[in-house]
Protein backbone atom coordinates (compact mmCIF):
# COMPACT_ATOMS: atom_id res chain seq x y z
CA UNK A 1 0.00 0.00 0.00
CA UNK A 2 1.30 3.40 -0.79
CA UNK A 3 2.16 6.07 1.84
CA UNK A 4 -1.02 8.15 0.48
CA UNK A 5 -2.85 5.00 0.42
CA UNK A 6 -2.77 4.53 3.81
CA UNK A 7 -3.11 8.19 5.08
CA UNK A 8 -6.56 7.57 2.92
CA UNK A 9 -7.22 4.83 5.08
CA UNK A 10 -6.03 6.07 8.28
CA UNK A 11 -7.95 9.77 7.81
CA UNK A 12 -11.34 7.14 7.38
CA UNK A 13 -10.66 5.16 10.44
CA UNK A 14 -10.33 8.50 12.61
CA UNK A 15 -13.27 10.23 10.88
CA UNK A 16 -15.15 7.06 11.65
CA UNK A 17 -14.24 6.82 15.23
CA UNK A 18 -14.97 10.10 16.09
CA UNK A 19 -18.59 10.26 14.54
CA UNK A 20 -19.10 6.68 16.02
CA UNK A 21 -18.27 8.50 19.35
CA UNK A 22 -20.33 11.51 18.81
CA UNK A 23 -23.49 9.32 17.10
CA UNK A 24 -23.64 6.43 19.83
CA UNK A 25 -22.11 7.36 23.35
CA UNK A 26 -24.29 10.26 23.67
CA UNK A 27 -23.34 12.47 26.78
CA UNK A 28 -26.32 13.98 28.66
CA UNK A 29 -26.05 16.80 31.20
CA UNK A 30 -27.99 17.79 34.44
CA UNK A 31 -27.91 19.66 37.08
CA UNK A 32 -29.44 17.59 39.28
CA UNK A 33 -27.96 15.29 42.13
CA UNK A 34 -27.38 11.50 41.55
CA UNK A 35 -30.48 10.36 43.54
CA UNK A 36 -32.67 12.85 42.05
CA UNK A 37 -35.77 11.89 40.12
CA UNK A 38 -34.65 13.52 36.72
CA UNK A 39 -31.06 12.11 37.05
CA UNK A 40 -32.69 8.35 37.68
CA UNK A 41 -35.14 9.24 34.26
CA UNK A 42 -32.14 10.07 32.46
CA UNK A 43 -30.23 6.56 33.38
CA UNK A 44 -33.70 4.96 32.30
CA UNK A 45 -33.84 6.98 28.95
CA UNK A 46 -30.01 5.75 28.57
CA UNK A 47 -30.50 2.15 29.38
CA UNK A 48 -33.60 1.79 27.48
CA UNK A 49 -31.94 3.10 24.10
CA UNK A 50 -29.39 1.07 24.95
CA UNK A 51 -31.55 -1.97 24.93
CA UNK A 52 -33.71 -0.42 21.85
CA UNK A 53 -31.06 -0.27 19.31
CA UNK A 54 -29.09 -3.76 20.75
CA UNK A 55 -26.14 -1.70 21.78
CA UNK A 56 -26.03 1.08 18.84
CA UNK A 57 -26.28 4.10 21.24
CA UNK A 58 -25.67 4.51 24.52
CA UNK A 59 -26.00 7.29 27.21
CA UNK A 60 -23.19 8.86 29.29
CA UNK A 61 -25.14 11.17 32.02
CA UNK A 62 -23.42 13.53 33.95
CA UNK A 63 -25.15 14.82 36.94
CA UNK A 64 -24.88 17.76 39.55
CA UNK A 65 -23.32 20.40 36.67
CA UNK A 66 -20.69 18.40 36.00
CA UNK A 67 -20.68 19.99 32.56
CA UNK A 68 -21.74 23.43 34.14
CA UNK A 69 -24.48 25.26 34.75
CA UNK A 70 -27.77 24.90 32.38
CA UNK A 71 -26.84 28.21 30.79
CA UNK A 72 -23.24 26.79 29.99
CA UNK A 73 -24.79 23.19 29.11
CA UNK A 74 -27.79 25.35 26.45
CA UNK A 75 -24.43 26.44 25.08
CA UNK A 76 -22.71 23.39 25.15
CA UNK A 77 -25.97 22.14 23.09
CA UNK A 78 -26.37 24.82 20.58
CA UNK A 79 -22.48 23.77 19.62
CA UNK A 80 -22.87 20.38 19.44
CA UNK A 81 -20.51 19.86 22.22
CA UNK A 82 -22.92 18.30 24.18
CA UNK A 83 -25.60 15.95 22.67
CA UNK A 84 -28.62 16.06 25.49
CA UNK A 85 -30.03 17.52 28.85
CA UNK A 86 -32.61 17.05 31.17
CA UNK A 87 -33.38 21.44 31.99
CA UNK A 88 -35.31 23.24 33.56
CA UNK A 89 -37.86 25.10 31.67
CA UNK A 90 -36.94 27.78 33.25
CA UNK A 91 -33.01 28.15 31.42
CA UNK A 92 -34.88 28.12 27.89
CA UNK A 93 -37.13 30.62 29.17
CA UNK A 94 -34.42 33.10 29.42
CA UNK A 95 -34.10 32.91 25.55
CA UNK A 96 -38.09 32.15 24.79
CA UNK A 97 -40.40 33.96 27.03
CA UNK A 98 -43.13 32.14 25.59
CA UNK A 99 -42.41 29.19 28.20
CA UNK A 100 -41.75 31.99 31.02
CA UNK A 101 -45.77 31.61 30.63
CA UNK A 102 -45.64 28.15 32.45
CA UNK A 103 -44.52 29.90 35.55
CA UNK A 104 -47.96 32.14 35.96
CA UNK A 105 -48.74 32.31 40.18
CA UNK A 106 -51.16 29.52 40.62
CA UNK A 107 -51.86 28.75 37.08
CA UNK A 108 -51.58 24.81 38.34
CA UNK A 109 -54.19 24.19 41.22
CA UNK A 110 -52.06 21.13 42.63
CA UNK A 111 -49.26 18.88 41.26
CA UNK A 112 -52.07 16.95 39.30
CA UNK A 113 -52.86 19.82 37.51
CA UNK A 114 -49.68 20.93 36.92
CA UNK A 115 -49.04 17.37 35.06
CA UNK A 116 -52.15 17.44 33.04
CA UNK A 117 -51.02 21.39 31.59
CA UNK A 118 -47.95 19.63 30.90
CA UNK A 119 -49.50 17.08 28.89
CA UNK A 120 -51.53 19.61 26.77
CA UNK A 121 -51.23 20.13 22.48
CA UNK A 122 -50.61 23.49 23.52
CA UNK A 123 -47.63 22.86 25.39
CA UNK A 124 -46.28 20.80 23.33
CA UNK A 125 -46.49 23.37 20.37
CA UNK A 126 -44.37 25.41 22.33
CA UNK A 127 -41.58 23.23 21.67
CA UNK A 128 -41.80 23.41 18.01
CA UNK A 129 -39.72 26.67 17.48
CA UNK A 130 -36.75 25.50 19.65
CA UNK A 131 -34.79 24.91 16.69
CA UNK A 132 -34.92 27.67 14.87
CA UNK A 133 -34.73 30.15 17.64
CA UNK A 134 -32.36 27.94 20.50
CA UNK A 135 -30.52 25.56 18.27
CA UNK A 136 -32.01 22.39 20.45
CA UNK A 137 -35.02 20.51 19.94
CA UNK A 138 -37.59 19.68 23.08
CA UNK A 139 -38.72 16.23 22.90
CA UNK A 140 -41.22 16.42 25.75
CA UNK A 141 -41.68 17.82 29.64
CA UNK A 142 -40.97 16.27 32.77
CA UNK A 143 -41.38 18.83 35.93
CA UNK A 144 -40.51 18.74 39.57
CA UNK A 145 -43.08 19.57 42.22
CA UNK A 146 -44.58 23.23 43.51
CA UNK A 147 -42.83 25.94 44.54
CA UNK A 148 -42.64 26.27 48.41
CA UNK A 149 -40.85 28.64 50.65
CA UNK A 150 -38.45 27.96 53.39
CA UNK A 151 -37.00 30.71 55.74
CA UNK A 152 -34.47 31.00 58.32
CA UNK A 153 -36.97 33.63 60.31
CA UNK A 154 -40.69 33.75 61.00
CA UNK A 155 -43.23 34.26 58.54
CA UNK A 156 -46.75 35.76 59.35
CA UNK A 157 -47.51 37.65 56.13
CA UNK A 158 -46.12 38.67 52.99
CA UNK A 159 -44.45 41.40 54.00
CA UNK A 160 -42.01 39.60 56.32
CA UNK A 161 -40.49 38.53 53.16
CA UNK A 162 -40.06 42.31 52.16
CA UNK A 163 -36.17 43.00 52.10
CA UNK A 164 -35.39 39.50 52.75
CA UNK A 165 -32.11 37.87 50.29
CA UNK A 166 -34.25 34.77 49.14
CA UNK A 167 -32.49 31.92 47.11
CA UNK A 168 -34.71 31.16 43.44
CA UNK A 169 -33.35 29.74 40.26
CA UNK A 170 -31.51 32.42 37.69
CA UNK A 171 -35.25 33.04 35.39
CA UNK A 172 -36.87 36.37 34.59
CA UNK A 173 -40.69 34.85 35.73
CA UNK A 174 -39.10 33.91 39.14
CA UNK A 175 -36.85 37.06 39.91
CA UNK A 176 -40.42 39.13 38.74
CA UNK A 177 -42.30 37.35 41.13
CA UNK A 178 -40.30 38.12 44.09
CA UNK A 179 -39.22 41.94 43.15
CA UNK A 180 -43.44 42.37 42.94
CA UNK A 181 -43.75 41.21 46.37
CA UNK A 182 -40.96 43.21 47.66
CA UNK A 183 -38.12 40.44 48.67
CA UNK A 184 -34.65 40.85 47.38
CA UNK A 185 -34.29 37.58 44.73
CA UNK A 186 -30.98 36.26 45.08
CA UNK A 187 -29.86 33.68 41.95
CA UNK A 188 -27.85 30.81 43.47
CA UNK A 189 -26.79 27.50 42.06
CA UNK A 190 -28.24 24.63 43.44
CA UNK A 191 -25.14 23.16 45.19
CA UNK A 192 -24.23 26.71 47.20
CA UNK A 193 -28.34 26.32 48.89
CA UNK A 194 -27.89 24.63 51.87
CA UNK A 195 -24.56 26.23 53.34
CA UNK A 196 -26.27 29.75 52.40
CA UNK A 197 -28.84 29.14 54.19
CA UNK A 198 -26.87 27.33 56.99
CA UNK A 199 -24.19 30.94 57.24
CA UNK A 200 -27.51 33.15 56.88
CA UNK A 201 -25.76 34.44 53.25
CA UNK A 202 -29.69 34.15 51.95
CA UNK A 203 -32.47 34.07 54.20
CA UNK A 204 -34.84 32.01 52.61
CA UNK A 205 -34.97 29.73 49.71
CA UNK A 206 -37.65 28.91 46.94
CA UNK A 207 -37.20 25.38 46.62
CA UNK A 208 -39.78 21.98 45.57
CA UNK A 209 -40.79 19.87 48.45
CA UNK A 210 -38.34 16.81 47.15
CA UNK A 211 -35.40 18.61 47.87
CA UNK A 212 -36.51 20.68 50.83
CA UNK A 213 -36.32 16.96 52.36
CA UNK A 214 -34.24 14.96 50.65
CA UNK A 215 -31.21 17.64 50.31
CA UNK A 216 -32.63 18.23 54.52
CA UNK A 217 -32.72 22.46 53.70
CA UNK A 218 -35.26 22.28 56.35
CA UNK A 219 -32.40 22.05 59.08
CA UNK A 220 -31.72 25.49 58.66
CA UNK A 221 -35.31 26.71 58.35
CA UNK A 222 -37.54 28.11 61.19
CA UNK A 223 -40.79 28.31 58.79
CA UNK A 224 -42.18 26.37 55.87
CA UNK A 225 -44.64 28.09 53.76
CA UNK A 226 -46.52 25.57 51.76
CA UNK A 227 -47.31 28.03 49.45
CA UNK A 228 -47.66 25.50 46.13
CA UNK A 229 -47.50 29.06 43.83
CA UNK A 230 -45.47 28.22 40.94
CA UNK A 231 -44.94 24.75 38.73
CA UNK A 232 -41.54 23.74 37.79
CA UNK A 233 -41.17 21.89 34.70
CA UNK A 234 -38.33 20.12 32.83
CA UNK A 235 -38.01 19.63 28.97
CA UNK A 236 -35.69 17.00 27.46
CA UNK A 237 -33.39 18.10 24.95
CA UNK A 238 -31.41 17.23 21.80
CA UNK A 239 -29.08 19.44 20.04
CA UNK A 240 -30.13 20.58 16.53
CA UNK A 241 -26.35 19.79 14.99
CA UNK A 242 -26.37 16.70 16.48
CA UNK A 243 -30.29 16.09 15.36
CA UNK A 244 -29.25 16.70 12.07
CA UNK A 245 -26.48 13.94 12.20
CA UNK A 246 -29.27 11.30 13.03
CA UNK A 247 -31.09 9.01 10.56
CA UNK A 248 -35.08 9.22 10.69
CA UNK A 249 -35.27 5.96 12.87
CA UNK A 250 -32.66 6.87 15.50
CA UNK A 251 -34.35 10.44 15.69
CA UNK A 252 -37.81 8.60 16.01
CA UNK A 253 -36.08 5.97 19.19
CA UNK A 254 -34.92 8.76 20.79
CA UNK A 255 -37.78 11.08 20.58
CA UNK A 256 -40.04 8.38 21.83
CA UNK A 257 -37.91 7.01 24.68
CA UNK A 258 -36.78 10.35 25.89
CA UNK A 259 -39.99 11.62 25.92
CA UNK A 260 -41.45 8.72 27.75
CA UNK A 261 -38.64 8.92 30.81
CA UNK A 262 -39.15 12.62 30.97
CA UNK A 263 -42.58 12.00 31.29
CA UNK A 264 -42.42 9.13 34.13
CA UNK A 265 -41.19 12.25 35.90
CA UNK A 266 -44.67 13.82 36.19
CA UNK A 267 -45.77 10.77 37.70
CA UNK A 268 -43.15 10.57 40.19
CA UNK A 269 -43.93 13.74 41.50
CA UNK A 270 -47.62 13.15 41.75
CA UNK A 271 -46.70 9.91 43.56
CA UNK A 272 -44.22 11.19 46.02
CA UNK A 273 -44.74 14.98 46.62
CA UNK A 274 -47.49 14.76 49.32
CA UNK A 275 -45.21 12.07 51.14
CA UNK A 276 -43.00 14.86 51.23
CA UNK A 277 -44.72 17.52 52.56
CA UNK A 278 -45.75 15.56 55.41
CA UNK A 279 -42.10 14.15 56.28
CA UNK A 280 -41.52 18.15 56.33
CA UNK A 281 -44.78 19.11 58.26
CA UNK A 282 -43.31 16.09 60.86
CA UNK A 283 -39.90 17.90 61.59
CA UNK A 284 -41.59 20.28 64.19
CA UNK A 285 -40.67 23.72 62.05
CA UNK A 286 -43.41 25.94 61.63
CA UNK A 287 -45.26 24.71 58.72
CA UNK A 288 -48.12 27.02 57.30
CA UNK A 289 -50.06 26.34 54.22
CA UNK A 290 -51.20 29.94 52.24
CA UNK A 291 -52.97 30.78 48.92
CA UNK A 292 -52.72 33.02 46.44
CA UNK A 293 -54.19 35.50 49.09
CA UNK A 294 -50.68 35.53 51.13
CA UNK A 295 -48.87 37.40 48.25
CA UNK A 296 -51.56 40.24 47.83
CA UNK A 297 -50.65 41.98 44.87
CA UNK A 298 -47.37 40.92 43.62
CA UNK A 299 -49.54 38.08 41.40
CA UNK A 300 -51.40 40.69 39.89
CA UNK A 301 -48.49 42.72 39.21
CA UNK A 302 -47.00 39.37 37.76
CA UNK A 303 -49.14 38.83 35.16
CA UNK A 304 -49.31 42.46 34.28
CA UNK A 305 -45.59 42.22 33.17
CA UNK A 306 -46.24 38.83 31.81
CA UNK A 307 -48.60 39.51 29.37
CA UNK A 308 -46.67 41.31 27.26
CA UNK A 309 -43.63 39.02 27.73
CA UNK A 310 -45.76 35.73 26.82
CA UNK A 311 -47.82 35.47 24.04
CA UNK A 312 -48.93 32.23 24.85
CA UNK A 313 -49.91 33.05 28.41
CA UNK A 314 -53.44 33.29 27.53
CA UNK A 315 -53.25 29.91 25.98
CA UNK A 316 -51.98 28.25 28.74
CA UNK A 317 -54.42 30.01 31.07
CA UNK A 318 -56.96 28.52 28.75
CA UNK A 319 -55.89 24.98 28.94
CA UNK A 320 -55.24 25.30 32.74
CA UNK A 321 -59.06 26.12 32.63
CA UNK A 322 -59.99 23.31 30.87
CA UNK A 323 -58.39 20.69 32.75
CA UNK A 324 -59.10 21.32 36.27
Amino acid sequence: MTRFAKLLVSTAILATTAFSAHAEDFRLGLITPPPHIWTKAAEAFGTELAEKSDGAHSVSVFPARQLGNEAEMLQQLQTGALDMAFMTVAEVSNRVPDLGAFYAPYMAKDIEHAGRILRSDVAASLLEPLPGQVGVVGVGYGMAGLRQIVSRGDVDSADDLSGLKLRITPFAPILDFYNALGAAPTPMPLPAVYDALANGQVDAIDMDAELIWVLKYYEHADTILQSDHMMFPMVGLVSAKVWSQLSEEDRAMIRELMAKHVDTTIDSYIAKEANWLKQIEATGKTYTKVDASFFGDAIEKWNAIWSEKASSLDDLRSVAKDTE
